[in-house]
């Protein structure tokens, strides 16, 4: 069975579920394409670079199998390019996941970053809420209060809302996502593969350099 076949598969099953399951842009997979044109095309947020965002969720199986795959991939980047990491909300039970990502970056402990995948789709942990979010971190070696009082404060609300602005802006229904540049969209849905999706990512990357 292809992946796309799989993916589809999995959509029909939990489509009522979390949502990260749900496939982009369908109109362009219909056609054969790798990818999707956003339109209009998204401004970078970091100046005088290319962005790369990579729209994850932390309860995504597909989004644990791509990520080693991106890091490997972003450490070829230039630097002129830059790789952001979008955490993704499709439901307002999902915002604790983001709050983690943002608080890890804001601690500086962006080394937990796989770990929280393991946690979730290895261990088997169920880090979905600030409670339980707190006690694996503070388990990690990270002391509480500090981590408690970065997740619960205004940066990193404003972090996620700005996750919120650009997950609409580039119209994401479903995750793993890759876009490129501020035009170009691609998953493992679109590109067949998590292989494929890297390979197409790098293909729009050097069509606008």
């Amino acid at each position: 069975m292809s992946l796309k076949s799989l993916l589809l598969r999995t959509v029909a099953c939990l489509a009522l579920g979390a949502g990260t399951f749900l496939l982009p842009a369908a109109q362009a997979q219909a056609a054969g394409a790798k990818y999707v044109t956003i339109e209009p095309a998204q401004p970078s947020d970091t100046a005088g670079k290319t962005e790369v965002l990579e729209f994850f969720s932390y309860t995504c199986p597909h989004c644990n199998a791509l990520e080693p795959l991106v890091d490997k991939w972003a450490k070829t980047l230039p630097d002129n390019v830059v790789l952001r990491r979008v955490p993704v909300a499709f439901n307002a039970s999902m915002e604790d996941l983001q709050k983690l990502y943002y608080s890890l970056d804001a601690l500086d402990r962006l080394d937990l970053h796989p770990a929280v995948f393991k946690a979730i789709h290895v261990q088997r942990k169920r880090i979905f809420d600030a409670n339980a979010i707190t006690d694996w971190v503070s388990d990690q070696g990270v002391d509480r209060k500090a981590f408690q009082d970065v997740f619960n404060s205004f940066g990193v609300k404003s972090k996620v809302m700005r996750a919120n602005e650009l997950t609409k802006a580039y119209k994401i229904d479903g995750t793993p996502s890759v876009a490129v540049g501020g035009k170009y969209v691609t998953s493992p849905s679109l590109a067949d593969s998590y292989e494929g999706t890297i390979a197409e990512a790098q293909r729009l990357l050097d069509s606008i350099k």
